[in-house]
């Protein structure tokens, strides 16, 4: 019997994006499909520096006291007779509070002295509180200082606070160095300037040397027709490239897309190696259990530290053994990232081998940044996505023609316009309910000149496909976001411009989770899946030469394939950071400390925290280097529960010490269901040295009549007066 393909390769935008009803973005792998999002970077990182203050003393400064003030378009005359008389007044002022100080707080001392912009003096609190060195009258207000970081080009490394991440190991120069990482995909491209090996060591190289280089170090294929089709592990499909990239493009590599200037971008790990392990030869577009097995532990013996599996096929219950290869490598050592899937949005959706229990199973959220066509109208520039349709060759201006909906909304044009409704202007609709085809072809049949499509969805736009049928609408054809519809909306009959001109936007639409992204929790167990989310939509990498016309070439793609090799990069930083750990330790440190609260919906832009939704949350490389604590498993799932059975059940985690002192953690349950689970952590507090692991007992107690459905919670660890660590629990009430 011939075995049956159980993973596949994520393939190039196809018939998901042509279905406007959809809110997701396409279900695989996007080739240069418009994102969006911006340069906002929503992170955890420091925003105060409480061991410093900046006090403010009564007076006015310079700029605003009445008699120094400068005229308008003037500035102040630092030589006049006035302003010379009240500088000395305020240093006098100034004299007086850091005597008070000497005398009142003596551990403090000032450390800056202010009086243009504010009457004001920095000061090292050494131990003191902002109440202690404002104790006195000659103060006007107390403030911990901000700390304040330079603007990131690279959009997704920003989000996950990868540069302060690499700036704790010598910066970029550094970021994984040494460590390898195993791309397990459709090979790697080494005449890219991603992966040039200019300035590394001389590297042992394994495999077929023609794709191998100081950078790339091993090309193996793995596929059971190799011998009758003679396959290489050349880079054919852009797929593996473009993961390649995101793991460990060479820092600082400028990426144009289509002739128009980005940024430089940099893989997470920009010194990390990396291994074509190629399961996806030629034009290949499956890989079976044993081609995949035969690539994970070929990487394993070639001494590979960390696999990227940017792929998936159904899961086969609890018995899977392809996943329990997974869970067997990460016990031996090795750090496996494997996709969620691109089966979302709806539970139960998870593919495998990320629904592997010891897997780093990614899922997926947006980038702020894209490259569309500038659409202006009303005084603003808006952002608008192609995609298979016609484009402008020339600016095209017109009329907007607005087609109404119900209750004052955009109307979707599925059904056929009144003729000649739309005669010569720019249709505006809204996605939804049909093909893109049949609204752009309904706008064209009404004399439309161009067709607007609104995405219905929060966030940006994304390319639009076609039904696939012989007759396609011959009009230019994009899609801006729903808060660019609801402005357009306003504007019915003023003149639009479509710019002939791709340009580079960024938008404000970081951290929404994927609609694609595919969720949990597992089948058969219930086990919490994805474990934590990466940035997987609209992500810009490298692909191979042969995909454009002037290399070096670069595109966006979407895809929990893109989400994952950000988890394997970070996990090669980590590893670098911290060779003593274990691999399940480097999971731990990458779950167990992901941001919460910031990611969002993508049908309505709420705050999202359904566990097998986003798991841990959001990736924060900073925070993963710096884990004090692993915890395994990373996350707690107690499995299906009959409503009205009333039971309590037991796991036990384990606890390491994975910071260099002895440390006393303190536990407790965050987020308690209200729904008749209840969730205990015993004991409450422990106290480890260095290095050190304990067990604690989390018990879950369900009552009868518990409401049907997931019931959540968190366990919290803390040390130092914070949290420095969390995990989802989870029951699934039948």
């Amino acid at each position: 019997m011939t075995p049956t393909p159980v993973a596949r390769r994520l393939t190039p935008l196809a018939l998901a994006l042509a279905v406007a009803g959809t809110l997701s973005l396409p279900a695989t792998p996007a080739l240069a499909a418009p994102g969006q999002n911006s340069d906002a970077n929503v992170s955890t990182r420091p925003r105060q520096d409480t061991s410093t203050a900046l006090v403010q003393l009564n007076g006015d400064p310079l700029a605003t006291y009445v008699k120094t003030r400068p005229a308008k378009g003037k500035k102040v005359d630092f030589s006049s007779n006035t302003t010379r008389s009240y500088r000395a007044q305020l240093s006098a002022l100034r004299n007086d509070y850091k005597a008070w100080l000497r005398a009142n707080v003596p551990g403090a001392k000032v450390t800056g002295e202010f009086d243009i912009a504010l009457n004001a003096v920095a000061v090292q609190l050494n131990g003191a509180s902002l109440a202690q060195v404002s104790a006195t009258p000659m103060v006007k207000h107390a403030q911990y200082q901000g700390l304040y970081y330079p603007k990131v080009t690279d959009p997704d490394l920003a989000l996950i606070d990868a540069p302060e991440a690499w700036a704790q190991a010598g910066g970029p120069a550094g970021a994984g160095a040494g460590v390898k990482v195993a791309i397990v995909d459709s090979g790697i491209d080494t005449t890219h300037p991603c992966f040039s090996d200019a300035g590394y060591p001389a590297q042992t190289q394994l495999g077929n040397r023609n794709f191998t280089n100081n950078k790339v170090i091993a090309a193996k294929v793995f596929n059971n027709k190799v011998p009758q089709q003679h396959f290489s592990a050349e880079a054919i499909d852009s797929h593996g490239t473009h993961v390649a990239g995101t793991v460990a493009c060479n820092f600082g590599t400028p990426a144009p897309v289509n002739g128009v200037v980005t940024y430089d971008m940099s893989g997470v790990a920009p010194r990390a190696l990396l291994g074509n392990y190629n399961v996806f030869p030629g034009d290949v577009g499956n890989a079976r259990s044993e081609d995949i097995m035969n690539a994970l532990e070929a990487a394993y013996a070639d001494g590979f530290d960390v696999a990227n599996m940017s792929l998936g096929g159904g899961a086969h219950g609890a018995q899977d053994l392809l996943t329990i290869a997974v869970d067997n490598l990460d016990q031996a050592n090795m750090v496996v990232a494997v996709a969620a899937g691109n089966e979302g949005p709806g539970l139960f959706t998870v593919s495998s081998p990320g629904s592997a229990a010891r897997a780093l199973t990614a899922g997926a959220s947006t980038v702020p940044h894209f490259i569309g066509t500038p659409v202006t109208a009303g005084g603003n520039t808006y952002g608008a996505a192609s995609g298979d349709f016609a484009v402008v060759s020339a600016d095209l201006t017109a009329a907007l023609g607005v087609v109404a909906g119900p209750i004052g909304g955009l109307g979707d044009a599925c059904a056929a316009l009144p003729a000649n409704s739309l005669l010569g202007r720019i249709a505006l609709v809204s996605r939804g309910t049909c093909f893109f085809s049949v609204k752009i072809r309904n706008a064209e049949a009404a004399g439309a000149v161009a067709t607007l499509v609104a995405n219905n969805g929060f966030g940006d736009p994304s390319a639009m496909g076609t039904d696939g049928l012989p007759s396609q609408p011959t009009i230019p054809a994009y899609m801006v976001s729903q808060a660019a519809g609801q402005a357009l909306k306003t504007l019915d009959g003023s003149p639009a411009t479509i710019g002939a001109a791709l340009q580079y936007f960024q938008t404000v639409n970081a951290d929404i989770m994927a609609g694609f992204s595919s969720q949990g929790p597992t089948d058969v167990d219930f086990r919490v899946k994805p474990d934590v989310v990466a940035p997987g939509a609209n992500v810009l990498s490298s692909i191979p030469h042969t995909f454009c016309a002037a290399p070096p070439c670069f595109a966006f793609f979407n895809g929990t394939s893109m989400a994952t090799p950000h988890l394997a990069g970070s996990a090669a930083v980590v590893r670098q950071q911290r060779p003593g750990w274990s691999a399940a330790d480097v999971r731990s440190a990458i779950v167990n400390t992901a941001e919460r609260g910031v990611l969002r919906s993508f049908s309505n832009g709420a705050l999202q925290d359904n566990v097998n939704i986003n798991g841990a949350g959001r990736e924060n490389l900073l925070a993963a280097v710096n884990a004090k604590v692993a915890l395994d498993p990373v996350s707690l799932s107690f499995g299906a529960v009959p409503s009205g059975s009333g039971q309590t059940r037991q796991m036990s985690v384990t606890l390491t010490n994975l910071s260099g002192a002895a440390q006393t953690y303190s536990l407790g349950v965050s987020g308690q269901p209200a729904s008749g689970v209840v969730y205990g952590v015993n004991p409450a507090s422990l106290t480890l040295a260095a290095g050190a692991k304990a067990n604690v007992t989390v018990t879950m107690s369900s009552s009868k009549g518990a409401s049907a459905g997931g019931q959540q919670a968190y366990l919290e660890v803390s040390a130092g007066g914070g949290n420095i660590a969390h995990a989802a629990l989870f029951t699934l009430v039948k």
